[in-house]
């Protein structure tokens, strides 16, 4: 891992601290109780991609918080700056993570398949005695 790369990872791992701490801080419900998940920087650090978590919010809701997370962008960057004592601080933008409920989805599916395996391992059992 290059010296840049450290960095870059120690920049994301503040993040993900420091902007569940600015949320709070804001009298907006809607964006005061969202979960970052992720947050994965561009190479020069000036961008940064914030992941959130969907667990609470409908799609409405989720549109809702997008626009006003983008309106108070730069109150949020302000915030870092002087937390961090940052001279600048990356331009976010925001996206709602689905990478949760996908993983649900998938996990849902294995124990539906393994739930459908299971009959036909104790009929093989059945089999097999049946035949000794």
């Amino acid at each position: 891992m290059t010296h840049e790369e450290i960095k870059r990872h120690r920049v994301e791992s503040v993040l993900k601290e420091l902007l569940p701490e600015a949320f709070a801080s804001l009298n907006d419900e809607r964006i005061n109780s969202l979960t970052v998940t992720d947050v994965k920087c561009s190479k020069g650090r000036s961008n940064a991609k914030v992941y959130l978590d969907t667990s609470f919010l409908n799609e409405k809701e989720q549109g809702e918080a997008l626009r006003q997370l983008r309106k108070v962008g730069a109150y949020l960057q302000n915030h870092c700056k002087q937390s961090e004592g940052w001279f600048k601080a990356p331009i976010f933008t925001f996206e709602f993570d689905h990478q949760l409920e996908q993983v649900s989805r998938i996990e849902d599916l294995f124990k539906q398949i393994e739930g459908r395996n299971k009959p036909e391992e104790a009929d093989d059992k059945k089999d097999s005695t049946d035949e000794s």
